[in-house]
């Protein structure tokens, strides 16, 4: 005799030719979860004990395929109201499904209208990933605070804030500049950390400051956490396009394709991870301001010299390796100060 268990409901106990007709009539299916009466903790399925049993079962068919169709019916297989605007625009997680989806598709039928402008095609592939990232940061960070208009505007302030800075040269305002990358590795560690390092972390923290300016409520540390998110992803995206027109063009294809995809993916996350982690820190400057000196320091220092050791070490299989594990420290650093936030808040109020 069997016990048939079907959501967390017992059922029996049945002998093997009453399991044999229930499941033949459709009451009861092969794969429902059974046990023998004598050993209840050993839960197979009655698919097991039928063939430990040696007992065969035919399943009907409820007619044939046309009849079958037509019992299943026409409002099932494509119901009335799937063209209707209600049933589409108020399903939140269909629209965003379909906007991942379907974007490349039309970016896709775009090029031959933009050949000659490959700006716009790198810059709205860029676009496309920056949101499947925000849609993921979003998914993991979001909180009651964060709001759709503070994030578009963070990506398109960090993107503003990169054009002005790098493109109208006031990066050379920091004098670590003057320092090169190629010269010894002491000289090359100085200048990625506080010339490349320190002014990009600023760059990204300046649309999260703007935010903290006109707040009116304080901001949860993870609120700002993913806002940097976003100015990260936003600010690496954009180096991105840079890049692919640039730097990885002069590779042969499988290298200049492989480098592409990374500008897209792996790089613009650990920028975002490094800005969450200036938004962290910002966040605390603003609830707790008699430590502001120091948590605003704390927001670019830290991420400005993962940041700069990382690229210190870039250019080799054992720095790629080392730099792989270094945005593994920065995701894990990010993480254990949400996790220990509260604890944190404790300590500075006293």
């Amino acid at each position: 005799m069997y016990l048939i268990f079907r959501n967390n409901q017992q059922y029996g106990p049945y002998s093997l030719e009453t399991l044999r007709q229930y499941v033949e009539s459709g009451k009861l299916l092969l794969h429902d979860k059974a046990c023998d009466v004598n050993r209840i903790n050993d839960i197979k399925t009655i698919k097991y004990y039928f063939k430990q049993n040696k007992v065969r079962v035919r399943i009907p068919h409820n007619g044939n395929l046309f009849a079958q169709i037509k019992d299943i019916g026409r409002d099932l297989i494509f119901p009335k109201d799937v063209l209707q605007r209600k049933t589409w625009s108020s399903d939140k997680r269909l629209l965003l499904l379909a906007l991942v989806g379907l974007v490349p598709l039309v970016l896709l039928g775009l090029i031959g209208w933009v050949a000659d402008s490959s700006f716009v095609m790198f810059y709205a592939v860029a676009l496309y990933f920056s949101v499947v990232w925000g849609l993921f940061f979003y998914y993991f960070f979001k909180t009651s605070q964060v709001k759709l208009k503070t994030t578009m505007s963070i990506f398109f302030l960090s993107q503003l804030a990169v054009f002005v800075i790098f493109g109208e040269g006031l990066n050379f305002i920091n004098p670590f500049y003057f320092l090169s990358d190629d010269s010894g590795y002491i000289e090359r560690a100085l200048f990625f950390v506080f010339a490349v390092g320190v002014t990009e972390e600023i760059t990204k923290a300046i649309p999260l400051w703007l935010v903290l300016a006109r707040s009116k409520e304080p901001l949860y540390p993870q609120t700002l956490v993913f806002y940097g998110l976003i100015s990260g992803i936003a600010f690496g995206v954009y180096e991105g396009v840079e890049y692919q027109m640039g730097f990885n063009a002069q590779f042969d294809y499988a290298s200049s394709f492989f480098l592409n995809i990374a500008r897209l993916t792996s790089l613009p996350f650990i920028h975002a991870i490094w800005c969450g982690i200036a938004g962290y820190f910002s966040a605390f400057a603003m609830l707790y301001p008699k430590y502001r000196l120091s948590l605003y320091f704390l927001a670019i220092a830290i991420p400005a010299f993962l940041h700069g050791i990382y690229d210190t070490v870039s250019g080799s299989l054992v720095g790629l390796l080392l730099g792989v594990a270094l945005a593994f420290v920065g995701v894990v650093l990010l993480m254990t100060y949400l996790r220990n936030s509260k604890n944190y808040q404790s300590k500075l109020r006293k």
